[in-house]
């Protein structure tokens, strides 16, 4: 007989069946997606684009009491819809030149500059394109030597601020001087008459009861609010003013595109000497006086920072439109142009103001209103 053992059977390990997970209630699905549907819906209000919807909507209310204010100062006048419609068209025209102008500043803030020229590039442009050497070429030859010198001195600003390295302000500053001096010299200190049927009638006609000029503020404010808001230049832009070392890290030429930017500045007042000019039906060096001023305050009560990073073209229109507003009103209650000049300071140093407080404690409260929606 043997002593040894038997080895004992290895017992087959059970498989592990995979962990089910809870039975889901039908309920709780569905009512989880309602707050996923609901937290897309509100997405648009409640992100960082609903800050720019939001700004825009206060910009109409402060419209809509303008208007309240005239219909109460001139209930005779606003009684009469003729009146009314025409006097809307009025103020479309009259924002129309300082719009467009005011389209390419609101980039230059965007991306962290500031324009102080474009006043100066304005009337430069206007003499430039009413010379008789210029105006022998037909209006073609007006409004190409218009846009040419409008870029053409928008390069030279962008060149002196990225690759000279001066500050924007002074840059553009000594600009000023410069190309109003230039305007004056060309012109010899006169008014000169623009000889084109072409040009002077941009401001006379009108297309379905609307002026020119308003089709063309309205066409300069499409393409400004696409190359913002659907191109790689407009989200460049916002990335170069917001902060240009993060910008440059990412890949992109900041030199270049600050450089762009003041060439497209440059453009609409190109656009907008020719818009004058024929308004005016005649240039000279003391045209579009004060414009930059008008241009930047009407891009900070959009919502344009100074310091750049954040702005819409839509918020500039408003508040081109809004200043407008306040011109008009001021002209029908025979009201002083000093004491426009007083009400429209005052209302740059409270957007300002506004502005200063929105960039210390908005973000936070944004950022507490999404925590909620999360949750």
């Amino acid at each position: 007989m043997s002593d040894a053992t038997p080895t004992p059977t290895a017992t087959p390990e059970r498989a592990q069946l995979p962990a089910q997970s809870p039975p889901v209630d039908p309920a709780e699905t569905a009512a989880a997606g309602d707050r996923t549907a609901s937290r897309g819906r509100l997405s648009w209000w409640r992100g960082e684009n609903g800050d720019g919807v939001k700004r825009n909507l206060g910009l109409i209310g402060v419209l809509a009491a303008l208007i309240l204010v005239g219909a109460i100062t001139k209930p005779d006048l606003y009684d009469d819809p003729t009146w009314v419609w025409n006097n809307i068209l009025a103020i479309l025209q009259l924002a129309s030149v300082v719009g467009v102008v005011t389209v390419g500043m609101t980039f230059v803030i965007i991306g962290g500059g500031i324009d102080l020229s474009v006043g100066a590039i304005v009337a430069l442009a206007g003499v430039w394109c009413t010379t008789v050497a210029t105006q022998s070429y037909g209006a073609g030859g007006m409004i190409f030597a218009a846009i040419v010198v409008g870029i053409c001195v928008g390069l030279v600003n962008g060149v002196l601020i990225s690759y000279g390295r001066l500050v924007p302000f002074i840059a553009t500053l000594a600009m000023l001087v410069a190309a109003r001096g230039l305007a004056a010299s060309i012109s010899n200190k006169q008014t000169q008459v623009s000889s084109s049927t072409f040009i002077n009638d941009i401001a006379a006609r009108k297309v379905i009861g609307i002026p020119i000029l308003v089709y063309i503020l309205g066409a300069v404010v499409v393409a400004g609010w696409i190359l913002l808001n659907r191109t790689t230049f407009g989200r460049r832009t916002i990335a170069v003013g917001g902060n240009p070392e993060a910008a440059r890290l990412a890949g992109i030429n900041v030199r270049r595109h600050t450089m762009l930017l003041y060439a497209l500045s440059g453009l609409c007042c190109g656009i907008a000497a020719i818009m004058l000019t024929s308004q005016a039906t005649s240039a000279q060096a003391a045209m579009a006086n004060l414009y930059e001023l008008d241009a930047i305050a009407a891009a900070i009560i959009g919502g344009t920072l100074l310091s750049g990073g954040r702005g819409t073209v839509v918020g500039s229109l408003l508040g081109v439109i809004i200043f407008a507003t306040i011109t008009n009103l001021f002209a029908i209650n025979g009201l002083s142009i000093e004491a426009q000049n007083m009400v429209k300071g005052g209302i740059i140093v409270v957007a300002v103001l506004v502005q200063q407080f929105q960039f210390k404690s908005f973000t936070r409260l944004l950022a507490r209103n999404r925590l909620t929606t999360t949750t």
